[in-house]
């Protein structure tokens, strides 16, 4: 299947779409003032030690302390931090880093302790409240292979065909057997010839012999080692055999990216593009439309049925309906038809709009078996194309589907969005009459409480015009009733919630 990467680049952004067969797959968005921090690595320190959780805050110099849980720890790190039996450092918590490992038989205050310097590697951005998560496991990413230090572990990509797993390795062992550390062979590298495979070795070594002595010149809570820019993660983790041009609309940045494709991936230089056309890239593919759709509930199918899609905090949701799709011989076929079609739509939603975690898809139900195994197959088959990693149930006895999908970073809408400060995000408001009486109910409770010369409410203009009309009588009854005159100021900058009770 043909691919085209668009690259749009600003000073201040860069967003990257991947288009197959003419719709849009994916988008990836970096902000300079709001980069990911995934894949960087920091020499951290420890804050607090949690033994109840078996985890530990980490201070890498951001606002809120990183979370580090005991299994993201690696073997003998206590005994080469020279930590005591009891888990109080005995060497004076002298700063070599992480390039110490724990034991994960035992407990986290066994192995690390407050004020201690600890090498780490973001595994998840911060999220909504939640700190970042990360791990004392160092891995870093080559063209075709990724590097882990601490580890003697050699392995190839689950992706590649097992029959072809075992020849790699061994390939993979002679090739650094000799160099200390481990490896595993990524995917893009299963045709890779030795001397593509050694360069990435020198490059994965270089760097971090280039960490290892940040971690030694540098203070606790420092940025030891940036990953690289989204544009450069794209040449390395997006382009493949199925790419057939990479299309960049900045001449400077299209320089940046031949340099680093000539140095690191010379087959996939060619494939650069300057697009130089009086229509931006994104509004040429029509990129723009789709991050609009993509940030809406409602996602329209085309056979007139239509997804409505909800993230809360604990997982989304995707329910399925039929709309004005009536084409098919009778009803179970509607239904069938329609449940195929979402499931190829749902798949492409999940990457388009980056939604991770718990997601529950609420299908048509089905009466026939071989209709529910279809569309399962069929949605299975669509999500195994995902990057990301992806695990999927079966229907549970309500109808409901189960899967998750792994979060790295947050979801297009998190990313583009912000809470409504009108309705705080329910998605709703109260309507004006309901404020009408909120605010007659407060009235009435001041009233019994103060003994003002009068009530003044200001409140938005719709809230105040009921008052005036409808609910003049109302408000007059109340103002008879407590003995006091209420006046009403209307306030265009208020939102139909807000409202203010002045005593005067």
């Amino acid at each position: 299947m043909g691919q085209d990467i668009l690259i749009n680049w600003a000073p201040h952004e860069t967003r990257v779409a991947v288009v197959e067969q003419g719709a849009v797959q994916e988008v990836h968005i970096e902000r300079t003032l709001e980069r990911g921090l995934v894949g960087n690595i920091y020499l951290g320190k420890v804050s607090r030690v949690l033994p109840g959780m078996q985890s530990a805050f980490i201070d890498i110099g951001l606002d809120r302390a990183a979370f580090l849980h005991v299994a993201d720890l690696m073997p003998n790190i206590a005994a080469k931090h020279g930590n005591g039996r009891d888990g109080s450092p005995s060497g004076g918590g002298q700063k070599s880093a992480n390039l110490l490992q724990p034991d994960p038989v035992l407990p986290i205050e066994k192995q690390i302790y407050e004020g201690q310097a600890l090498m780490v590697q973001v595994l998840k951005d911060p999220i909504g409240t939640k700190g970042a998560r990360l791990s004392a496991q160092i891995s870093i990413a080559g063209r075709l292979l990724v590097f882990l230090p601490q580890d003697a572990h050699v392995g190839v990509s689950q992706k590649i065909p097992a029959e072809q797993r075992e020849s790699l390795r061994r390939r993979l062992l002679a090739l650094t057997s000799d160099l200390g550390g481990g490896f595993i062979l990524r995917t893009n590298a299963e045709d890779a010839t030795d001397q593509e495979l050694a360069d990435d070795i020198a490059y994965l070594r270089k760097t971090w012999a280039r960490i290892k002595d940040a971690a030694v010149r540098l203070p606790p809570a420092s940025l030891l080692h940036q990953d690289l820019s989204l544009m450069q993660r794209v040449m390395r983790d997006l382009v493949g055999a199925q790419t057939q041009a990479i299309r960049i609309d900045s001449r400077e940045q299209f320089g940046e990216l031949q340099r680093f494709a000539t140095e690191f991936m010379p087959d996939t230089a060619p494939k650069l593009a300057l697009h130089t056309g009086e229509r931006p890239v994104f509004e040429l593919f029509n990129v723009d439309e789709e991050i609009v759709k993509a940030l809406s509930r409602r996602v329209d199918l085309k056979s007139g049925g239509y997804l409505i899609i909800d993230q809360t905090e604990a997982l989304t949701t995707v329910d399925v309906n039929t709309g004005g799709f009536v084409g098919a011989r009778n009803f179970d076929d509607t239904i069938f038809k329609t449940n195929l079609e979402a499931a190829q739509s749902i798949a492409r939603q999940l990457r388009l709009r980056n939604l991770g975690g718990i997601i529950i898809v609420d299908f048509i139900d089905m009466v026939r078996e071989d209709h529910r195994e279809a569309v399962l197959t069929e949605f299975r088959k669509q999500i195994a194309r995902d990057r990301v990693k992806t695990m999927c149930g079966t229907f549970s006895q309500l109808g409901l589907l189960e899967m998750t999908r792994k979060r790295t970073r947050e979801s297009l809408a998190h990313l583009l969005s912000e809470v409504c400060p009108a309705c705080q995000g329910r998605g709703e408001v109260k309507t004006a009459r309901s404020l009408c009486y909120d605010i007659l109910r407060e009235i009435l409770r001041e009233a019994r409480a103060f003994n003002p010369r009068e009530f003044r409410v200001v409140a938005s203009p719709k809230v105040v015009e009921l008052f005036l009309d409808e609910e003049s009588a109302h408000l007059a009854g109340l103002s008879d009733f407590i003995g006091k005159p209420i006046s009403l100021q209307s306030d265009n900058a208020m939102t139909q919630e807000q409202y203010d009770i002045v005593l005067l």
